[in-house]
């Protein structure tokens, strides 16, 4: 039978799966790395098996330690529960935690309320990945991840943040030069924005036949972002979430009653 190990021990193989690296890791818990080292030796020595493959390019998981995550992810979620039950609102939380969300919500909505929650937690670090693509928690592509539908695979706890809605906007430059359309046929005479069409990464973001299957975007981008500046700057029409557009006065949202949608964001 492998001998105990400490919850030091298990806090420090959770740190390397997920940096990848181990002075990486030994930098978010601030320990030295010499440190970090022999505690995942400990480990190993504890539980008879290797975790870990070393090489130039980082620390990887071997197919024990990808099983050893799971149960490991499932102890420090527990404990988490345990200490809110215990501390209520009270409890502190240290660390590095790496969110990963789509980059309108995570640059538009998550970024300007980081701080308040660095306020309440002053000993968490905060890592916000936005990037449009979906982000794989099993390979530590982030430890927390904002998505627009539900998991379906991996053993992951999942929970409804809430509904968003999207709809068809354009500058007020843009519809002063080419004219308000006044229902969906007219679409045909403007400029569409949208996604690159095989570069859509989610089908929630298949925009487009929400206004018409008999239209397309003359001008297209992988990033949101892009798409939003794009319809301040008045080069078309474009659909876009209502908690990013209806913030700009320079747009304005037209055929409201038949382009709308609402996202699950989960």
């Amino acid at each position: 039978m492998p001998t105990t190990f400490d919850w030091d021990s298990m806090q420090s193989f959770l740190a390397i799966a997920r940096a990848g690296r181990l002075t990486v890791a030994a930098q978010r818990l601030g320990i030295d790395h010499t440190t970090l080292s022999r505690r995942i030796k400990e480990l190993e020595g504890a539980l008879q098996t290797r975790l870990f493959d070393r090489s130039v390019g980082g620390y990887v998981l071997t197919s024990q330690g990808e099983r050893f995550l799971q149960s490991a992810q499932a102890v420090e979620t527990l404990a988490l529960e345990l200490l809110r039950d215990v501390a209520g609102s009270s409890s502190k939380v240290a660390g590095t935690i790496r969110i990963g969300a789509p980059d309108g919500f995570g640059t538009s909505f998550l970024a300007p309320r980081l701080g308040r929650m660095r306020e309440i937690q002053p000993e968490l670090s905060i890592e916000l990945v936005t990037m449009p693509r979906l982000f794989n928690l099993t390979k530590r592509e982030a430890d927390l991840a904002i998505g627009l539908a539900r998991p379906e695979e991996g053993r992951l706890h999942a929970r409804k943040l809430t509904d968003y809605e999207l709809g068809l906007y354009g500058s007020a430059e843009y519809l002063n030069r080419c004219g308000e359309p006044r229902d969906r046929e007219a679409l045909r005479e403007h400029t569409l924005l949208g996604y690159i069409p095989d570069m859509i990464y989610a089908e929630e973001l298949d925009y487009i036949p929400l206004v018409s299957k008999d239209v397309g975007p003359s001008i297209t981008s992988s990033n949101l972002i892009a798409q939003f500046n794009m319809t301040l700057a008045g080069a078309g029409l474009c659909i876009l979430p209502c908690f990013m557009a209806t913030r700009e006065g320079r747009l304005k949202r037209i055929l409201q009653k038949d382009v709308k949608r609402y996202v699950l964001s989960g």
